[in-house]
């Protein structure tokens, strides 16, 4: 199918030299070819006849000139299009003034198509011969494409070949920014420094490149002028006319344009489209390419500093960082870890000499075994966590260590671990812990003794003075009313007296958790709360009598609990929970209170102002046990106390 032209198209050949040669050659055939019928010129009359042929066929042979001609320099439709005007003016001879009609209209029909088969081969030997420049530019382009991966370098030569090629009086590469959703002038040939600072940025929706880059369509710009926003510079300084740009892809996708402009007016043959886009996409595979290659220059670049920030942090850390194999093997180690464990770096690395087993214990080599397993099933571990080893002086460290798996491509290759030494603190803890205990214990001793007191000499004296003034009131009968009456209440008062001295030498040592055990003492407890709060002891497991320290802590932490229930709660039911298990006690305590609100952690009860909180948790702290608290305003307060034993 023949395409039509477009209106530019027809203007462009109205525009070339040829085409009125093609006119007039047709017309000076033509002339000859009706002399007969408009007698003149006089002096062809006999042309034919010198040449041994019919006149009016040479005259029709004559019109395959132009048919060849007008496809040799416009292509094959052009020559149909001047074969059909010659068959238009060899019919009405052939078939009207002819003498021999048959054989004027056969040959009319084989000078039509004659002259289009040598056009068509005329384009289809040009066609191949483009193809093969082509792929010659292509060939070349492509060599100066793959000559750099730096794409300022990259750009400036191609622009360069691109100039030659097409033969353009300049020449600019725009490249997509996608998050501005702009075009920006990357490269620039045959236009002035100013011009391409004044459209250094262009909106993807403005201007011919813009449109170009988002339709990925090449565009032909025969007035430059059309362009209100370039007019003035582009016309009066530049003198830019004519346009063609096309879009730089690469898979599929648009990431820059390519214009080249002529300062006069140019129609570009279809070839030359063809191959300015082919170029286009080239350059744009190559742009793509040196953009990937300068990502991944860049990320090595990053990842070489992460590498040097990390081997300047690893030698550097305060805290012992190595990393041992699978097999227990030791591949690197910092300077911490010579202080940590008394060997070299050196001496560290030398696998055949020292393994990670050599440092620990039977025990701490259980323990990094579970730890180990638990890391290759990604399972969960709490960390950091507490493992003793070897110095090289036989000394015991000490450490909190975190463990963590390396990977490489998703398979386990060795282990890291960074470590802390906490020998002298833990030492400091553990005496510390060993002076709270005794001071613990120097005040049971004291409140111990002075319950006893209390109950062995202050309340017998108490009882005496009571019996006394019994004995008083009833063998003096010269006493009045009124005097009896005072001794009444002198003795009321010394038994009331006497039963808050009790009560105090119970709370101060209650003599059943000593005789009977924990649970009954509880009961006691239980008893003494007020009785607008309802208290009920549950026990569950086997009952047994406990380490006296261990009671007595327990003890005190459930006699704090109730007494926050009795001042603060405003709860009107409690319940104490006892369980006993084969390794440890437990004790909980809920009331259905206000509740409150508790803080972030423990270390802040003493902050809040729970001080009786905070007693309980360094109480159970000496018995390596555990203290939680759970509480919300208007939901009540949970308290659960668990010792070993």
């Amino acid at each position: 199918m023949v395409e039509r032209l477009s209106l530019s198209q027809v203007r462009g050949v109205l525009r070339r030299p040829g085409f009125w040669l093609l006119v007039a050659a047709l017309v000076l055939i033509t002339i000859p070819y009706y002399q007969e019928a408009i007698k003149h010129p006089a002096f062809i009359t006999h042309l034919g006849d010198n040449l041994g042929l019919d006149r009016h066929a040479f005259e029709r042979i004559l019109y395959l000139a132009p048919i060849i001609w007008a496809g040799f320099i416009f292509g094959f439709r052009a020559a149909f299009a001047v074969a059909i005007v010659a068959v238009i003016c060899m019919l009405p001879r052939a078939i009207f003034i002819s003498e021999h009609p048959t054989d004027a209209v056969f040959e009319t029909i084989a000078v039509f198509v004659i002259g289009c088969v040598v056009a068509f081969s005329f384009g289809t030997l040009r066609k191949e011969r483009e193809r093969r420049i082509q792929l010659v530019v292509l060939n070349e382009i492509s060599s100066v494409l793959s000559e750099s991966l730096q794409l300022s370098q990259l750009l400036s030569s191609s622009i360069d070949s691109v100039i030659s090629v097409i033969r353009a009086d300049a020449a600019l590469v725009f490249l997509t920014d996608g998050e501005a959703g702009e075009l920006a002038i990357a490269a620039h040939r045959g236009v002035s420094d100013e011009f391409a600072q004044s459209i250094s940025r262009i909106k993807l929706d403005e201007g011919f490149n813009g449109k170009v880059a988002q339709n990925g369509e090449p565009l032909f710009v025969e007035d430059v002028s059309q362009d209100p926003s370039v007019t003035k510079i582009a016309v009066v300084k530049e003198g830019i006319r004519s346009q063609l740009i096309v879009p730089l892809k690469s898979k599929g996708k648009v990431v820059g344009t390519l214009c080249v402009a002529m300062r006069g007016r140019r129609q570009f043959r279809r070839d030359e489209v063809e191959l300015l886009t082919a170029i286009g996409n080239q350059i744009g595979v190559a742009v793509e390419n040196a953009r990937l290659y300068e990502q991944e220059r860049e990320a090595t670049m990053q990842l070489r500093v992460s590498e040097e920030r990390y081997r300047e942090l690893f030698e550097n850390a305060n805290d012992a960082i190595w990393v041992h194999d699978l097999e227990g093997n030791i591949i690197a180690a910092n300077k911490a870890s010579e202080k940590l464990t008394g060997y070299t770096v050196e001496e560290l690395l030398q696998a055949s000499k020292l393994n990670v087993s050599a440092f620990l214990s039977d025990e701490g080599l259980i323990m990094a075994k579970d730890i180990r397993r638990r890391l290759l099933k990604n399972e969960p571990v709490v960390q950091p966590y507490e493992q003793r080893i070897f110095r090289k002086d036989g000394t015991e460290a000490i450490l909190m260590i975190t463990t963590n798996l390396l990977t490489e491509g998703g398979r386990p290759v060795a282990f890291q671990h960074i470590a802390r030494d906490v020998t002298e603190e833990k030492r400091m803890r553990e005496n510390l812990q060993f002076y709270l205990r005794q001071i613990n214990r120097a005040q049971e001793e004291e409140r111990k003794r002075i319950a006893r007191e209390l109950h062995d000499d202050t309340i017998q004296y108490m009882v005496v003075l009571a019996r006394q003034l019994d004995e008083l009131a009833s063998s003096s009968k010269g006493l009045s009313d009124e005097e009896r009456l005072h001794l009444e209440n002198l003795r009321q008062q010394i038994n009331s007296i006497m039963e808050g001295v009790r009560r105090l030498s119970h709370d101060l040592r209650p003599a059943t958790l000593d005789r009977l055990g924990l649970l009954p003492a509880l009961e006691w407890l239980a008893s003494q709360v007020p009785s607008g709060v309802s208290v009920e002891v549950k026990a569950y497991g086997t009952e047994r009598r406990l380490p006296a320290e261990v009671e007595l802590v327990l003890f005190r932490i459930a006699q704090e609990a109730l007494s926050n229930v009795r001042r603060h709660s405003q709860a009107t039911k409690a319940e104490v929970k006892v369980e006993f298990e084969d390794k440890k006690t437990r004790i909980t305590v809920k009331d259905n209170g206000k509740g409150f609100d508790l803080p972030e952690t423990m270390g802040d009860l003493v902050k809040a102002g729970r001080l009786g909180l905070a007693g309980m948790q360094e109480r159970i702290q000496l018995l390596n046990g555990s203290l939680k608290i759970e509480s919300e305003p208007g939901r009540g307060t949970t308290v659960t106390v668990e010792a070993p034993v």
